[in-house]
């Protein structure tokens, strides 16, 4: 028999584990940062990533992960996968910062704007073709929830999404208090390199295996 003492205690381990896999530094975390400063599709890009992560948690509860976990080298290539993803990603981000012209600027120093269509499609290539997204929210957050009895299984989903939903919440209130900061243009290039930087050293972090 489920009572509410379980369904609290299954939303609160969805809610944990996911927010400690996505509370972290992140070629989607710093895509959706990066729009909060700019204010453009800040509300679309919380959505995406709060539903798309509600959907691969709920696809690893329902078996993917299992399906991950009983094949070693799937899960080897998609951890090479990802580091070379985190690795082409910050070399973008460097070419932003050193080498494009402008930096993204039009020529009165303005970021330029992007369609809602654009920004969209650029978090879900973010979040979809990164292979190292499947390890850590399918994988890991969906091998816990699996283990959930029957209903509870969507009790730890919605957990997940609460957690995902937070983190995004507060990244976009982050981002609006940082507009001031980045209406310098050379403040842009700054977070360019720092975001190649880290990106690098999650590459190798993933590469590792660590």
């Amino acid at each position: 028999m489920f009572t509410t003492a379980a369904a609290s205690s299954t939303w609160l381990t969805g809610f944990t584990v996911c927010l400690s896999l996505i509370a972290s530094i992140g070629a989607q975390n710093l895509y959706v940062l990066r729009q909060a400063v700019q204010g453009e599709h800040v509300r679309a890009c919380v959505a995406w990533c709060v539903v798309s992560d509600a959907l691969l948690v709920a696809l690893g509860v329902a078996g993917m992960a299992q399906l991950l976990g009983s094949s070693p080298l799937l899960a080897q290539w998609l951890q090479w996968g990802g580091a070379l993803f985190l690795l082409a990603y910050g070399l973008f981000a460097w070419h932003r910062a050193f080498l494009a012209t402008g930096g993204g600027l039009d020529a009165g120093g303005d970021r330029v704007a992007r369609g809602l269509l654009g920004v969209v499609s650029g978090l879900a290539v973010i979040t979809l073709l990164n292979p190292h997204v499947y390890l850590d929210t399918v994988l890991l957050i969906g091998s816990i929830g699996a283990r959930q009895d029957g209903w509870l299984k969507a009790v730890f989903v919605l957990g997940a999404a609460s957690a995902s939903l937070t983190w995004f919440a507060v990244l976009a209130f982050a981002g609006r208090r940082l507009q001031r900061v980045f209406a310098n243009p050379l403040a842009w290039r700054v977070l360019d390199a720092l975001t190649g930087a880290m990106m690098f050293v999650l590459a190798w972090w993933v590469w590792r295996g660590v």
